[in-house]
């Protein structure tokens, strides 16, 4: 922390009360009431320095041979004003980056310029606050938060623009520092925003130094200084992502107890609830980086249930939907369980934002052309006949690609039969939901069916009101060839399924070469 004293004279301050007076063998002729203080002084070292005072003593000359003068919205308060008194009668001061904002804002407010007298208390401040402040970290940090308390006067001398211009210049020359785990060194983070698995903290080999100490600020000067350092373009994305992560785990802690608020309550209530947590989180998604990968899967979809929690803009919601769609495949299931907090459908999860996901994964899952698009004329190159070198080349590229979002849709597929065995017991769920979700996924992506079997039997099972036409279609989502010979088994012997699919499955099952492997139905007495 740096400080800077101005002025020698050993004068003080005498304290009584509220009153306050300094010590002289001249009686005072100056009484500024500062908010609850009252301060009796001279006219000449104030007037000599401050132009504001200078000027209401001359407006209106009293008769009394005291003047008063009073500051009701005086910035910083008493201890701003004291400052400003003691630099007149030239008390030593002391600068800090804890009260740099304050004094420069009384400064100004008292006119305490070079044209009332050269030396004065702004052009002071002026220097220590760009030779020291901001060329030091932490002090840079402590006065743009301090700038908070004097938004306007901060934002008219440049005082926050300075700040958050030179923590980002500080930032982007050194991003990052190397570290053999990826840790939040915050006591008490928030688990269930901010969980890190243990691959992720082994592959992580760098770490931003500076995204805990910028977790400090407010999220409007947060979002300006992210903004800045973003543009600089030298910092990574996954650096980025890491701060935005930490930041969410300081600012948004235990938002699921927000879900039985939600639910029970009106909009109006719940809206003064959580109304600034949602302008986080907007703000926050905003700032998201471009990049795949530069933040989790995992930590996309608390984001997107916290959007729901909150209420958040359909926009937010949907670029979360569309982040997700694009890294689906490092999903869990636990990660896709989206409280429902609609109050009409009684769904214990949101399966309508999942569906949305899983649209948005099939679309970007397409495969791309054998060669980026160009625009007509720019590229003469693709004009050319291609050699067998460049064709082997681009085919080599889309059976990479392809095979990269075949593997995908695998996994995805996975992870979608274990959630429709999560929400497969819930009452309210619609034959026509639960089918659409199997149905998302393509045939191929499924190599067996065992899980599909598993949460179709669940359903069937919390759904005994079904009629035998709405089994049978649930069933046609259903491959009996691809189900191992321990599921047949317990298919074949499943009084919820309809006739035609039993008499499938006891026929499969006589054939050679079924696909065999351990399994056990947990839900399910085989």
């Amino acid at each position: 922390m740096k400080f800077m004293k101005l002025g020698s004279r050993p004068d003080t301050f005498y304290t009584t009360e509220a009153v306050r007076s300094v010590s002289s063998e001249v009686s005072t002729d100056l009484i500024v009431q500062v908010k609850g203080s009252r301060y009796l002084l001279h006219k000449f070292p104030l007037v000599s320095k401050c132009f504001r005072l200078q000027r209401l003593c001359s407006e209106s000359p009293e008769s009394s041979q005291q003047k008063i003068v009073q500051f009701p919205d005086f910035p910083g308060g008493d201890e701003a004003f004291e400052l400003c008194a003691k630099f007149c009668y030239g008390i030593a001061i002391t600068l800090s980056a804890y009260n740099v904002v304050s004094t420069r804002c009384a400064a100004e407010y008292l006119q305490m310029t070079e044209d009332v007298e050269k030396g004065n208390l702004v052009s002071k401040v002026e220097v220590f606050f760009n030779s020291c402040i901001l060329h030091g970290w932490k002090d840079s940090i402590i006065t743009l938060k301090n700038t908070k308390a004097f938004p306007v006067l901060s934002e008219d001398l440049g005082i926050t623009r300075r700040c958050i211009e030179a923590i980002a210049s500080q930032v982007m020359a050194r991003p990052s520092k190397e570290s053999s785990s990826h840790e939040n060194s915050r006591k008490g983070p928030d688990k269930e925003l901010c969980n890190v698995s243990e691959s992720q903290r082994h592959k992580s080999t760098t770490k931003g130094w500076w995204a805990e100490d910028v977790a400090e600020l407010g999220i409007d000067l947060y979002w300006r200084t992210i903004i800045a350092i973003k543009s600089g373009g030298n910092v990574p994305s996954t650096l980025i992502g890491d701060a935005l992560r930490i930041y969410v785990s300081q600012w948004l802690q235990n938002i699921s107890k927000y879900v039985y608020i939600a639910r029970k309550s009106e909009s109006d209530s719940f809206g003064k609830v959580t109304s600034k947590h949602r302008l986080l989180l907007e703000s926050v998604v905003s700032l998201l980086p471009a990049e795949k990968g530069s933040v989790s899967c995992s930590f996309l979809l608390k984001l997107l249930k916290a959007a729901n929690i909150l209420k958040a803009s359909s926009s937010s919601k949907m670029e979360l939907v569309r982040k997700v769609g694009q890294q689906l495949e490092e999903a869990k299931v636990s990660d896709l369980l989206v409280p429902s907090l609609s109050h009409t459908n009684g769904l214990k999860y949101d399966v309508d934002i999942v569906m949305t996901i899983l649209e948005q994964f099939m679309i970007q899952g397409q495969s791309p052309p054998t060669s980026s698009p160009r625009t007509k004329g720019v590229d003469l190159e693709r004009k050319r006949p291609h050699s067998s070198e460049n064709i082997e080349f681009e085919l080599q590229e889309s059976r990479k690609s392809s095979s990269s979002s075949r593997s995908s849709k695998l996994k995805v597929a996975k992870v979608v039969d274990g959630y429709l065995q999560e929400i497969a017991s819930d009452e309210n769920l619609p034959l026509s939901k639960f089918i659409a979700i199997a149905e998302a996924i393509p045939d191929f992506a499924r190599f067996e069916h065992d899980d599909l079997y598993k949460a179709i039997d669940i359903y069937l099972k919390g759904h005994s009101e079904l009629k035998k036409s709405e089994r049978k279609r649930l069933c046609r989502i259903l491959d009996c060839k691809k189900l191992s010979m321990e599921t047949c088994l317990h298919a074949a012997q499943n009084e919820m399924l309809p006739l035609r699919v039993v008499v499938q499955v006891l026929f499969f099952s006589m054939l050679p070469n079924r696909p065999k492997r351990n399994f056990c139905l947990k839900e399910v007495n085989c």
